[in-house]
């Protein structure tokens, strides 16, 4: 929700614009990223369009092009796209460039720090990440784990962030990205 919130506050969008979301709706629980999109796009006015990654995309995000130049071929004027999946989130830079489309013609926002996302941020392809900062993802259960074990902590409910990363931001954690570390 706070992604699309961001999205139409930072990128000017008004009621009546369209957006389109590309997500996981399908899964119920991490599907939920996707509805929030959804939800705060329509609460804001918004003709959304909802596409479901498919499996083959959702496993292969090149293989997302040709569904995306289509939907852009088909509906011209889309003016935000939101990608719920980091590995779509690092290949819009691909999609956009084969619509033909120009840096921030179409706004582009979606999930996950990668190197290639912060490149497409440098490049004015991708506009917007909310950074949930999958290393501590990962790190954070561990030591939870060790926490538990040694001194029988009860399990801990940790948010990993919801940070934005832009262009006004990128370079701080670039180098970070590159190491997998943001």
């Amino acid at each position: 929700y706070m992604l699309a919130q961001k999205c139409v506050e930072k990128f000017g969008l008004k009621k009546g614009d369209r957006a389109l979301v590309w997500g996981l709706l399908s899964q119920e629980t991490r599907g939920l990223r996707s509805k929030g999109c959804v939800d705060a796009l329509k609460d804001a006015g918004l003709v959304v369009d909802y596409m479901e990654i498919s499996p083959a995309v959702n496993a292969d995000p090149p293989l997302g092009t040709p569904v995306i130049t289509g939907y852009i071929s088909s509906h011209p004027d889309v003016k935000l796209i939101i990608t719920d999946h980091g590995g779509l989130t690092s290949t819009v830079e691909t999609y956009l460039k084969a619509a033909g489309k120009k840096p921030g013609e179409i706004k582009a926002a979606g999930f996950d720090l990668t190197p290639a996302t912060v490149e497409a941020i440098r490049k004015g392809y991708c506009n917007l990440v909310l950074d949930q900062q999958p290393w501590l993802q990962g790190y954070l259960p561990i030591l939870q784990i060790c926490l538990t074990k040694k001194y029988g902590f009860s399990g801990l409910h940790i948010d990993t962030g919801a940070g934005f990363v832009d262009a006004s931001n990128v370079e701080l954690v670039a180098k970070l990205s590159e190491k997998g570390i943001r």
